[in-house]
């Protein structure tokens, strides 16, 4: 499957089905199943968290099927990861993704709207061409509770 982003951000599974469709994917039921997970999801999941999920309806699902499904969603754009911390990748949809703050003493994280990298990625796109991803790993430091020990 290409390396492309949607135009726009699919709402709903069945959208993201119809677009695996038009790049040549096969919708299986594994593929449905993660979809409604990530589509249920409040918070960022790793990717066991997720097969975890997928197993509770599809128990036949192995681990192999969830991280091939999520890379392939990655290269169509509607699946982000991020690092957050010394852990593994976390996973939403590239429509909730936001940049974060990470207390490296505690493990608070800080979900940030995107608008606070405005100026930076501007600055970066101007002065070098680069264009910022700020959702990609979350920045480390100490929380304010964690500061003050």
């Amino acid at each position: 499957m290409p390396d492309s982003a949607p135009t726009s951000s699919p709402a709903s599974a069945a959208e993201v089905l119809n677009l695996l469709r038009s790049h040549g994917g096969r919708v299986t039921r594994s593929r449905r199943v993660l979809l409604e997970v990530l589509f249920a999801a409040s918070e960022h999941m790793n990717a066991e968290e997720i097969g975890a999920e997928v197993a509770r309806v599809e128990p036949a699902v192995n681990m192999s099927t969830v991280y091939r499904n999520l890379e392939e969603l990655q290269q169509l754009g509607v699946v982000v990861h991020t690092h957050l911390g010394h852990g593994p990748a976390t996973y939403r949809l590239a429509s909730a993704a936001h940049p974060h703050l990470y207390c490296e003493s505690c493990g608070a994280t800080f979900h940030l709207p995107l608008d606070i990298f405005e100026e930076l990625s501007d600055t970066a796109l101007r002065t070098h061409g680069f264009s910022v991803d700020a959702t990609h790993f979350a920045i480390p430091g100490r929380c304010a509770a964690c500061s003050q020990s």
